[in-house]
């Protein structure tokens, strides 16, 4: 066997308690910032302006700020550039949030600059005016195109009610006097009704981490607010705290980036996304602060980075940045969310346990449990029926969980809904909860050449919309991942259109390549994960797109590697100096004629397995602990292993995967199964976390809001009882 380094986790390499010089972090943006801020402007103005992008024109402006020789003349900006936003606007549709939230950014940061029209500034104005900032105000009755107006939006997932709240309170922070048509409040009513709300959602997830985890995508939306936060609002608590979750955010990003790439395990995320680095929505952002890519920037228009590029008052902690580019071995050990019970109990009238730090499943915490996607989890059912049909959300944000008034006789009480919905809800309430994030336990392992990251035992055979359960990386695009694809009503050769873009039209979760259409159960220990697919559900027609194909899958980009050899089950991959071996215990073959998923130049990427129960194995390596790839591979050919069938053990009517034994070349001997612990050697290895977060840098209980990070004689310490940010500085010169 050989054994590769050995991986500190559970303490930090020096205590924290030595005297340091700390001291709090000042407004201004170091150096080294700046000169980073610069260059992305660089390459963000040498680009064309389209005028009808809110996040170019804020970068186009910020330019012509920090840029000599750049302007925007007069008048650039049309005046019906901006149309669609502000109907969609009007029209409450989803995602007006963020058209509100980029407004305010532009007010903010360019208000009156002549390069938008004295009436186009004046729409702006009146659009952010009449705006509805939540579900419970009423709905204005508006009749636009010959139809009412219809709220659609989607208020309740951890991005949007931080973006509605803080577009909320900037409006009416901005707005103070004017009276807001929706509500009837000033702006200054506005602005205090969110208050308490923003300051609720900084506390849970500096106590209780993030909902979507690790996400590319979602941590992008919530960078955007807290810069704003820090940068605008004049409320010192507010600012002071929104900064020091924007460093939790950013340390979360640093731990999970690989040769620029977030390629963590994702609590949502989407192919069109996590397919290569400049595809994450964090890039440009993640470039900026920590430079640790060869591949260029990729958006001329990123909001994130844009902010970025404008802001003065937020400043990164150097440690953050320096974790970002470490390259010694580590592995990240961390417990995010709370867990909700979604399965129905023995009867119905059984009382769901109590939910954790004295939270109630009453409507003063709706927001955090609707934040989770927990509409359909059993103790919240009685919940949602009222809410929802008081506020009448099932015509339009609650319409995919509408057949659920159809089932029940909602005009009886709690009670009676509950004991006539029970024994449906047993055959349903995976497919009713193919939304819910729960609490989740991710395992991450990164050196400087590989990294690879899983969510361990999360929710195994259930649906998983828009999960990430695990992936390899190499680098920018050298990534490995498998899925189980959802059910499609093509034939069995042609899971995809031919001409099908992933880019522009994205599948709806759980598709072919995103999300999971039952989530596996997974351990991983270091670099070597076992990942075991077995769905526990029924497919049925009242949900019909949430059903399995006779397959799992894997995304391994043969274009992006240097080499790929397979060998008896083997799939090997090479980039640079990283090594990665997959394994299927199912017979796989490349899926060809497909749409390529990103720069695939007709070489193959889909690597197919039939059959609905799977067991795939992966290891990484590198040429610092191999001699070489070929050594690598002949060593992980050779490894003893047994994949045995496991007979339908809870008897649910479902099969329950496999048990599988790898003598791993550089762990020991791996054990694991849909019911069995994951062991190495004889010694169980636990697959949940009793830490918020777990690594050589920073080692902080769950429920806790103090965190001490530290690298080296770089420290950050957060202390959200005390509002304490204080930092060692950037070295001289930076």
């Amino acid at each position: 066997m050989r054994v590769g380094p050995f991986i500190p986790s559970l303490a930090l390499a020096c205590s924290l308690a030595d005297p340091l010089d700390i001291g709090e972090l000042a407004g201004s943006v170091p150096r080294w910032q700046q000169e980073r801020q610069l260059a992305y402007l660089r390459f963000a103005c040498a680009r064309p302006l389209d005028p009808t992008r809110q996040s170019q024109v804020l970068i186009h402006l910020t330019c012509e700020r920090r840029l000599d020789g750049f302007a925007l003349a007069p008048g650039s900006v049309p005046d019906d550039a901006w149309d669609d936003r502000f109907a969609r606007m009007l029209r409450l549709q989803d995602m007006s949030d963020l058209n509100a939230l980029r407004f305010l950014s532009l007010v903010y940061a360019h208000s009156g600059h002549p390069a938008l029209s004295s009436g186009l500034w004046a729409r702006v104005d009146e659009a952010l005016l009449s705006f509805k900032y939540w579900s419970s105000d009423p709905t204005p009755e508006r009749v636009l195109d010959g139809a009412p107006v219809t709220d659609s939006m989607w208020y309740w997932s951890e991005n949007h009610s931080l973006i509605f709240r803080t577009a909320e309170y900037l409006a009416g922070q901005r707005y103070a006097e004017e009276i807001f048509a929706v509500t009837g409040l000033t702006g200054e009513e506005h602005r205090e009704r969110a208050r308490p709300q923003l300051l609720a959602w900084l506390d849970y997830r500096a106590r209780w981490g993030f909902t979507e985890w690790h996400s590319d995508v979602y941590y992008a939306l919530d960078l955007e607010p807290l810069l704003m936060l820090v940068e605008w609002a004049e409320d010192e608590e507010v600012s002071a705290r929104a900064a020091m979750l924007l460093d939790l955010l950013w340390l979360d990003v640093a731990l999970h980036l690989h040769h620029g790439n977030s390629g963590g395990t994702h609590g949502r995320s989407y192919i069109k996304d996590k397919a290569a680095a400049e595809l994450n929505d964090t890039f440009d952002g993640s470039k900026l602060l920590f430079d640790d890519t060869r591949t260029d920037w990729a958006d001329p228009a990123s909001q994130l980075a844009g902010l970025l590029s404008l802001s003065t008052a937020y400043a990164l902690p150097w440690v953050i940045r320096e974790i970002a580019r470490d390259d010694a071995p580590m592995v990240d050990r961390e417990r995010m969310n709370l867990p909700v019970d979604e399965r129905p109990p023995s009867a119905w009238d059984t009382p769901a346990p109590p939910p954790p730090y004295e939270l109630t499943y009453t409507e003063a915490d709706l927001p955090l449990w609707w934040s989770m996607n927990a509409f359909a989890a059993w103790p919240l059912l009685p919940l949602t029926f009222a809410v929802a049909g008081r506020d009448g959300l099932w015509d339009s944000q609650l319409a995919d969980l509408a057949v659920l008034t159809k089932l029940v006789d909602t005009t009886q009480g709690p009670g009676g809904i509950m004991e006539d919905f029970h024994s449906l809800y047993r055959s349903l309430w995976t497919s009713l909860n193919a939304r819910l994030l729960e609490e989740v336990h991710t395992t991450t392992y990164r050196t400087a050449a590989t990294m690879l990251s899983s969510a361990q035992d999360y929710r195994k055979g259930s649906i998983g919309r828009q999960v990430h359960s695990w992936q390899a990386t190499l680098d920018e695009r050298a990534i490995v991942f498998t899925q189980q694809p959802r059910r499609l009503p093509r034939a069995a050769g042609e899971p995809i259109a031919p001409d099908f873009d992933w880019r522009v039209f994205d599948e709806p979760g759980p598709g072919y390549w995103t999300g999971e259409a039952s989530l596996p159960r997974a351990g991983q220990i270091d670099n070597v994960a076992i990942v075991l697919y077995a769905p526990q559900y029924t497919p049925t027609p009242l949900f019909a797109n949430y059903g399995y194909r006779d397959e799992t899958h894997a995304y391994f980009p043969v274009a992006h590697f240097d080499e790929v050899v397979q060998h008896g089950g083997w799939t090997f991959g090479r980039r640079g100096d990283g090594y990665v071996a997959l394994y299927s215990h199912n017979p796989t073959s490349w899926r060809l004629d497909q749409p390529a998923v990103y720069r695939n130049g007709g070489l193959p990427f889909d690597l197919v397995a039939t059959g609905v129960q799977n067991a795939w194995i992966v290891e990484v390596g590198d040429a610092a602990e191999w001699q070489d790839f070929a050594a690598f591979r002949a060593a992980i050919a050779a490894a003893e292993l047994s994949v045995v069938p496991v007979a339908d053990q809870d008897g649910d009517g479902h099969g329950d995967g496999f048990d599988v034994t790898y003598a791993s070349p550089s762990r020991g001997t791996v054990t694991f199964g849909w019911h069995a612990p994951l062991t190495v050697d004889g010694l169980e290895v636990p697959l949940h976390h009793q830490q918020r977060i777990d690594n050589p840098f920073v080692r902080a209980p769950f429920d806790a809001r103090r965190y001490e990070i530290a690298r080296g004689d770089d420290r950050l310490r957060l202390d959200f009882t005390t509002g304490e940010r204080s930092a060692t500085p950037p070295p001289a010169g930076w």
